[in-house]
C-alpha cells in the first residue's frame, strides 16, 4: 500500500465531506451552517491544492483546476462571511447567507469531480 496515496485520497475526500457539511441546512439560516466547518474545509481544501502541485499527468492538471476552483469559491465564502459579521450594518441576513451556502454548494460540486477524478485515476492503474 501507498501511504502517500492514502494519505492524498484521505485529504481529497476529507475536504469533500466538511465541505458537505457545511453546504447541508436551510441555504438561508445561519444557525445550520457553522463558520469553524467553513474554515475547516477551506483549510483542508488548500492541503489538498499543494499535495496536488507536481503532478504532471493530464488528470492531475484536472484534480488542481477543480481544487483551484474550490479554492477559490471558499476564500469567496471566507470574505463574505467576514464582510457581513464584521463590516457590514444589516450583520449576517439572508440574503448573504443564501449567498455563502450558494458558493459554497458551487466548491462541494468542485469537490465531487476531484473525488471523480480520484476514482477514475485508480481505477486506470494497473497491476
Amino acid at each position: 500500500m501507498n501511504k502517500e496515496k492514502v494519505i492524498f485520497a484521505f485529504f481529497i475526500v476529507l475536504a469533500m465531506t466538511l465541505n458537505f457539511g457545511f453546504f447541508m441546512g436551510e441555504i438561508d439560516n445561519a444557525d445550520h451552517h457553522n463558520v469553524y466547518e467553513l474554515y475547516a474545509a477551506l483549510v483542508v481544501s488548500l492541503i489538498c491544492t499543494v499535495m496536488k502541485f507536481g503532478d504532471r499527468t493530464h488528470l492531475g492538471a484536472l484534480m488542481l483546476a477543480t481544487s483551484l476552483v474550490a479554492d477559490l469559491q471558499l476564500v469567496v465564502v471566507a470574505v463574505i462571511w467576514g464582510y457581513a459579521e464584521q463590516i457590514s450594518a444589516s450583520g449576517m441576513d439572508d440574503h448573504m447567507m443564501a449567498s455563502v451556502v450558494s458558493l459554497a454548494g458551487g466548491a462541494l460540486l468542485s469537490n465531487v469531480v476531484s473525488v471523480i477524478l480520484l476514482v477514475i485515476e485508480t481505477v486506470q492503474v494497473r497491476r
